[in-house]
C-alpha cells in the first residue's frame, strides 16, 4: 500500500470512530454554540462601554473560532494518543509500514474536517445572533487548517507524556482554557498587565487570533509585523510554529508501549 493509501485508510477509520461516538459529536458542536449564545446573544458587546466585551461583535470572531480550533485538537488528540498507548496499539503500529508521522497526519485530517464544519456553523451563528459584520476573507481557510495542524501536534505531545487518558484530557483542558482567554481572543492586550505581554506573544493562539481578526474584521487595529501585512505575517508565524509542533508531536508518539 502506498503512503497516500495508508493515510487515507487511517483517515477513514478515524472518521468512522468519531461519528460512532455520539457524545463526542454532540459536544464538539454544542460547546461553541453555548459560548456564542451566552457571550454574543445574552451578554452582548457594548462598544465603547469599557470592561469585558466592549469591542464590536466582529472583534470576537477569532475567539469563537478558537474554541474549536484549540479545544478539539487538544482533547481529541490527547485522548486518542493516550488511548492508543493504554491499548498497546502503537506497538502494533510499529509492525506495519505506517509511520508515526503518517498516523498523526491522518488524525489531523480528520480533525480538520470536523473543525471545518464546526467553524462554518460558528460563523453562521455569530452573524445571526450577534449581527457581526464579517469580511469572508479566503485567508480564513488556511488559518483554520494551519491552526489545526499546530494544535494537533501539541495535543499529540500531551497524550504522549501524560500517564493516562484521563490525565491527557485534564492536561489539555488545563492548558487550553488559559490560552483561550489570554491570547487576544476575548480579552484585549490593554486589559492585561504590562508584564504579561511577553507571555501573550509566546502563545501560538495569539497569532491565530490576530491574523483572523485582521482578515475578517476590517475595523480591527492589528499592528503590522516587521512592516508586513498582519493577516499574512501572522499566518506565516503560525505556520512556522505548526511545522515545529507537528514534527515534535510525531516524534513524541511512542513506537512501543
Amino acid at each position: 500500500m502506498t503512503r497516500l493509501g495508508r493515510v487515507r485508510a487511517e483517515v477513514d477509520a478515524g472518521w468512522r470512530s468519531f461519528v460512532r461516538r455520539r457524545t463526542a459529536v454532540f459536544f464538539t458542536f454544542f460547546f461553541p454554540v453555548i459560548l456564542i449564545v451566552i457571550f454574543g446573544a445574552l451578554v452582548r458587546t457594548d462598544p465603547g462601554g469599557g470592561g469585558l466585551f466592549a469591542e464590536p461583535a466582529a472583534y470576537y470572531v477569532p475567539g469563537y473560532l478558537a474554541v474549536v480550533v484549540l479545544f478539539t485538537p487538544f482533547s481529541r488528540m490527547g485522548s486518542e494518543v493516550a488511548r492508543h498507548r493504554e491499548g498497546n496499539r502503537f506497538e502494533k503500529l510499529a509492525t506495519t509500514p505506517q509511520s508515526r508521522g503518517e498516523w498523526l497526519l491522518a488524525q489531523t485530517v480528520v480533525n480538520a474536517a470536523i473543525i471545518g464544519l464546526a467553524c462554518v456553523l460558528i460563523l453562521a451563528l455569530v452573524i445571526v445572533l450577534t449581527g457581526a459584520e464579517i469580511a469572508f476573507s479566503p485567508l480564513l481557510v488556511p488559518y483554520v487548517l494551519v491552526g489545526v495542524v499546530c494544535f494537533c501536534g501539541i495535543g499529540a505531545m500531551l497524550g504522549s507524556y501524560t500517564d493516562s487518558q484521563d490525565g491527557a484530557i485534564a492536561a489539555s483542558n488545563a492548558l487550553a482554557l488559559p490560552l483561550l482567554f489570554l491570547s487576544e481572543t476575548f480579552i484585549t492586550l490593554e486589559q492585561l498587565p504590562g508584564w504579561f505581554e511577553p507571555l501573550v506573544n509566546v502563545s501560538p493562539l495569539t497569532y491565530f487570533a490576530r491574523g483572523v481578526r485582521a482578515a475578517s474584521y476590517p475595523g480591527a487595529e492589528v499592528p503590522a509585523v516587521a512592516g508586513f501585512d498582519p493577516a499574512l505575517a501572522n499566518l506565516a508565524i503560525l505556520a512556522a510554529v505548526a511545522v515545529l509542533a507537528f514534527a515534535l508531536g510525531a516524534r513524541s508518539i511512542p513506537r512501543t508501549d
